[in-house]
């Protein structure tokens, strides 16, 4: 009897361990001996794209690249029996998406030195919030720059237009053809214009609980019927998700962004496939500027494609305004995305590989006062 009670006590302790594994935002796995898998957390899981189980089954050399560092660091481990530390090391492979870059914290177990511990914390986030400063400084630019433009070249416009209206009247046919050139490139400017003037709107925003879902089912409709009529839409959405504090226009203008830049992305390919999801991710936290106050941004909304990727090269800049891979785009699409995420008070971010182009934009919830919920001092 006694010993079913201390086996009863062990298996709820094993049991309470896993679940604070479980918990940690952080990938971690347990290496035996051998160089097998012995345990992998649920975090574990989502970086390498495997359940535990199938990570029981492969050694450690199986599941990063060729020649990683992490072999070496778990050895050294091993012969030296302390715990070390390697940043910015990257762990991509084609099974879990291309680069990946971490920094790792190795150490032995305190029971059986022979079996360490790893645990990885991506890179990714540190830089995309240096990134999104960097975003909302050129959001700022192009603020400064509609209003100027606005002012400078709207009015000049309509001289010229309606000058060139006045020519049209007494041209012949071969100058009518020019005159009609100068309306059409002066309506063409003047719409540029007034696109930019999007940015200029330092107007505060309107935000109440707003359903995710329900702005992502209804872009989905208008893309559906329109511009991504041959694309395949997947759907992986996390019912439980509570309400975001934000404008609902606006975040529809964002994904209506983002689904149209995905769709001219993967073009006429046969196999087109646009992946949304959506999920709860504690422990991101940003301050607000101005402020001591931080603000958690726990809801993170996925827009995914398969289409040829972004360039390297333009990667760094995909969020500042003019830049633009399309022959025919204005490169403002996506740096109104940028503002109008930014003056939420939240993050986006693009992760590019060949076929594996992601979209994430992170926000605040909706809390009952009308503010966005999880801030503290």
């Amino acid at each position: 009897m006694r010993n079913a009670r201390v086996e009863k006590t062990m298996a709820q302790i094993s049991g309470a361990a896993d679940a604070v594994l479980d918990a940690l935002p952080h990938p971690v796995i347990t290496i035996a001996p051998s160089g097998l898998i012995a345990n992998a957390n649920a975090a574990a899981e989502a970086f390498f794209e495997a359940g535990a189980p199938v990570l029981r089954r492969h050694g450690i050399h199986e599941i990063v690249p060729f020649g990683s560092p992490l072999i070496a660091l778990i050895e050294q481990v091993r012969a030296r029996n302390a715990a070390v530390n390697e940043y910015r090391v990257d762990l991509g492979t084609p099974r879990n998406g291309g680069e990946r870059i971490v920094d790792i914290h190795v150490a032995p177990m305190p029971e059986n030195p022979e079996q360490v511990v790893v645990m990885l914390q991506e890179r990714t986030m540190a830089d995309k919030i240096d990134r999104q400063l960097t975003h909302r400084g050129a959001a700022r630019s192009v603020t400064a720059l509609a209003s100027m433009l606005a002012h400078e070249i709207k009015n000049p416009l309509s001289g010229i237009r309606g000058a060139a209206q006045l020519l049209e009247q007494s041209a012949d046919d071969s100058d009518r053809a020019l005159t009609r050139l100068i309306c059409d490139e002066a309506d063409r400017i003047v719409k540029l214009v007034d696109r930019m003037e999007v940015f200029s709107d330092e107007r505060p925003i309107e935000r109440d609980a707003v359903n995710i879902h329900a702005v992502l089912e209804h872009v989905k409709k208008l893309a559906a019927s329109g511009f991504a009529s041959r694309i395949k839409f997947i759907e992986e959405y996390d019912p439980s998700l509570p309400p975001v504090f934000a404008n609902r226009d606006q975040l529809v203008q964002v994904f209506l962004n983002l689904m149209k830049n995905a769709a001219e992305a993967i073009g006429d390919a046969d196999d087109g496939e646009i992946h949304l999801s959506t999920a709860f991710r504690p422990g991101v936290r940003l301050t607000v500027p101005g402020s001591s106050t931080r603000v958690s941004l726990p809801l993170e909304f996925c827009v995914r494609d398969n289409g040829p990727g972004v360039p390297e090269d333009v990667r760094p800049h995909l969020f500042d305004p003019f830049v633009t891979t399309k022959t025919s785009g204005s490169g403002l699409g996506l740096a109104l995305v940028a503002k109008i995420i930014g003056d939420h008070g939240g993050i986006v971010e693009c992760d590019s590989q060949p076929r594996r182009t992601i979209f994430r934009v992170l926000l605040p919830t909706y809390s009952h006062n009308g503010a966005s919920a999880h801030s503290d001092q």
